[in-house]
């Protein structure tokens, strides 16, 4: 058994080590210790029900991807939800960031509990699979394949702990087609198929929340026609007595990682709240789920966040700007952070894209470096990681507050 004063060294030695099985020994210790300290992963599934139903509104639930020092901001972030007496939060990483932040899901599991561990915090943890998207180009190619590899994915992130998956099948949209049910088509059939794999994996006594999309982030703005077009074709896809989706995510206006300018600043963007309240209460009322998902929205101007429980969003999902405030930080080694941008100037300069600045390029590959220097970054001092850490707390707080998620412990102890 980890005792509590070896977490950290634990979280640490698993983070970096590069050895498969020493990884998931280690994880497996975190996890157990976690569970005897009342610290468990969990669905938010009965959860978005009870929100479907009616029993509570007024909160948006953000949903927080961790691409670097993971186990630190985790530790940030449970500080924040002890003194905001917060419950209702969701740790997830996309099957792309786990490629190109070197965090495979075991790892990221154990790094998040052994964040609550070390911060006292008690009860369920969500950790979610966030965009397990299925790649167009490789479906038009093998579909078979493609799809035998999400359920590979899907499979080795449920039997870690991830009991909240993402579908993203959204790239399949074929806008060319005649009429929504048929643009739509393959998404839901696709969503409907994976949603059966995750029910037929998934733990006894535990049914895994699974969120839908309609429409690709950064595409054109999704509409009532398109939601209602994809939920019933789902769901006759689905069959009876299956559980289906909890959420759904939609399009109203936002790009990952926020829209770049030549000078590597982040344009405002102008959220269409309107159609995001509109979507979300035809899922609720409609259909019965939690809600819309909002996506690419952690580079918003500070004063959106406000809004989103005003219009009743289900989930806000937040990344790009933890990543900055890391690479920004006055504490980030300045002479680490040139090494990085060296690397990215050199080793990703095919990526770089025609018209785009020097400080454009830079801001939209620096997350690819997460991987190549993940010992670099996690190999900081105790006290510079700590730093860095607690100005992104900041962040955190503030992002708790807007969304409104302070005293939602007792709220999600009705339901675990």
């Amino acid at each position: 058994m980890i005792k509590k004063e070896n977490i950290e060294t634990a979280a640490l030695q698993m983070a970096l080590t590069e050895k498969t099985e020493d990884k998931n020994n280690l994880a497996k210790d975190i996890i157990e210790a976690a569970r005897q300290a009342g610290v468990y992963p969990a669905s938010i599934n009965r959860f978005y029900q009870a929100r479907g139903k009616s029993e509570f509104t007024g909160l948006t639930v953000p949903a927080i991807n961790l691409r670097t020092l993971t186990y630190d901001l985790a530790r940030a972030i449970f500080r924040v939800a002890r003194k905001k007496s917060s419950g209702a939060f969701i740790f997830e990483i996309a099957r792309t960031e786990m490629a190109y932040t070197g965090q495979s899901p075991v790892e990221y599991v154990g790094s998040c509990l052994a964040a609550a561990l070390d911060e006292g915090f008690s009860g369920p943890v969500f950790i979610q699979g966030d965009h397990f998207q299925v790649k167009q180009s490789r479906y038009s190619q093998d579909s078979a394949k493609e799809i035998e590899e999400i359920k590979s994915l899907i499979r080795e992130s449920i039997g870690a702990g991830f009991y909240n998956i993402d579908i993203d099948s959204s790239t399949l949209v074929d806008l060319s087609k005649p009429t929504l049910e048929e643009q739509q088509r393959i998404n839901y059939e696709v969503c409907a198929e994976l949603t059966k794999f995750i029910r037929q994996v998934q733990p006894q006594g535990v049914e895994v929340s699974v969120g839908g999309e309609i429409g690709e982030i950064g595409g054109k703005n999704s509409t009532a026609e398109e939601l209602r077009a994809f939920i019933k074709g789902y769901r006759k896809s689905l069959g009876e007595g299956i559980g289906g989706i909890s959420k759904i995510s939609v399009q109203t206006g936002t790009a990952h990682g926020g829209v770049v300018l030549p000078d590597g600043n982040i344009a405002k963007v102008k959220l269409d709240f309107e159609t995001l309240m509109k979507l979300s209460r035809i899922a609720r009322f409609e259909f019965g789920l939690a809600g819309a998902v909002q996506h690419g929205a952690s580079t918003l101007p500070r004063e959106a966040f406000n809004k989103f429980p005003e219009v009743e969003t289900a989930e806000v999902h937040l990344a790009t700007q933890f990543q900055n405030m890391v690479y920004e930080s006055k504490d980030f080694p300045s002479g680490l952070r040139d090494k990085i941008y060296d690397w990215i100037k050199k080793e990703k300069k095919n990526e770089r894209t025609s018209g785009q600045t020097e400080e454009q390029f830079i801001y939209k590959t620096r997350k690819k470096a997460f991987e190549p220097f993940k010992k670099d970054i996690l190999g900081l001092p105790a006290e510079t990681r700590r730093v860095i850490a607690e100005q992104v707390e900041e962040e955190f707080e503030f992002l708790f507050d807007k969304l409104n998620i302070a005293n939602t412990k007792d709220l999600i102890s009705n339901y675990y």
